[in-house]
């Protein structure tokens, strides 16, 4: 998972010979020139002749941007969990990404994680993917 695009695999066996199935999730984030583009307005003084003056943004539009995707990927496994499609829960992500996912995390989820790896992986193919996850599985020292 990064900022943008998150790709969630199911199946994945740390001994091999697995099905596994892929669900890719992307982020609906604009470019940060859109979202300035959108700019918060002017004010109005109600005292001293009636000045205007801009306003500011209340918080940084990328990172709130982040975090809704981040909602977004926690509803999704938040669903699934509930629907007992799983009951492991490895997370590979953006180093940043991982640190807001852990703040974000309801306890549901977090009792089931096995495994945290702060790594991109999101340019493998679908496979190479598999493979990847399935060896961070095996170097987990909590993983058997």
């Amino acid at each position: 998972m990064n900022g943008a695009r998150c790709r969630i695999l199911r199946g994945v066996c740390v001994h091999g010979d697995e099905t596994h199935s892929e669900l890719v999730l992307r982020s609906e984030s604009r470019n940060l020139r859109d979202i300035m583009s959108d700019k918060p307005g002017r004010s109005f003084v109600s005292r001293g002749g009636g000045r205007r003056s801009a306003m500011e943004y209340a918080s940084d539009p990328v990172a709130e941007d982040q975090r809704e995707f981040i909602r977004q990927v926690i509803a999704l496994l938040e669903s699934h969990r509930r629907a007992g499609d799983f009951d492991r829960l490895a997370i590979l992500a953006e180093h940043d990404m991982l640190g807001h996912l852990r703040q974000m995390m309801p306890r549901t989820l977090v009792d089931l994680v096995i495994r945290q790896v702060p790594k991109n992986l999101l340019h493998l193919s679908a496979q190479d993917l598999a493979e990847a996850v399935a060896s961070e599985l095996r170097d987990g020292s909590d993983i058997s």
